[in-house]
């Protein structure tokens, strides 16, 4: 079923063809796949697990760096850190550049924790994209590094 919804202009907006509605219903089914992982082996959430895969390829961070590394409000990456911080994952230091920021880190436990989850991940993530035919998974990498250089997300 196609709904249709007529803007202020008159004009028609598809919602089965409006490019949000679209990746957000493909980003939730993806991450629908994956969270069984993150979440079976370490009760984590997206936001904890987000912010785990961001200090692990970034390396240290401002919470305002990660917020914007991980696409997400800065309510959600502050209850991330202290998730992970209760579970002595990561420290907490001050930022010598402005004093009102910490610099946050993973230590040796945060990081075998993203070592235990990273490889079923990949796995999972391999899984995902084995159901496309290779030339849509190719043609899929191109438009997406294209809308991200479009968004300014990437150089």
């Amino acid at each position: 079923m196609t709904v249709n919804f007529v803007t202020n202009k008159g004009t028609m907006l598809h919602l089965e063809r409006f490019l949000p509605y679209r990746l957000n219903r493909v980003a939730e089914a993806v991450s629908d796949e994956i969270r069984p992982i993150y979440k079976g082996l370490h009760g984590m959430n997206r936001p904890e697990w987000r912010v785990l895969v961001a200090l692990a390829h970034i390396g240290p961070a401002t919470a305002t760096a990660l917020c914007r590394h991980s696409a997400q409000h800065k309510t959600k990456v502050s209850r991330a850190v202290v998730a992970l911080e209760k579970r002595r994952w990561i420290t907490r230091d001050n930022d010598p550049a402005d004093r009102r920021s910490e610099i946050l880190q993973l230590n040796a436990a945060g990081h075998a924790a993203y070592r235990q989850i990273a490889g079923p991940v990949a796995d999972a993530d391999a899984a995902i994209q084995a159901k496309l035919a290779p030339g849509d998974r190719a043609a899929l990498e191109q438009g997406l590094a294209a809308l991200e250089r479009a968004m300014g997300l990437v150089d």
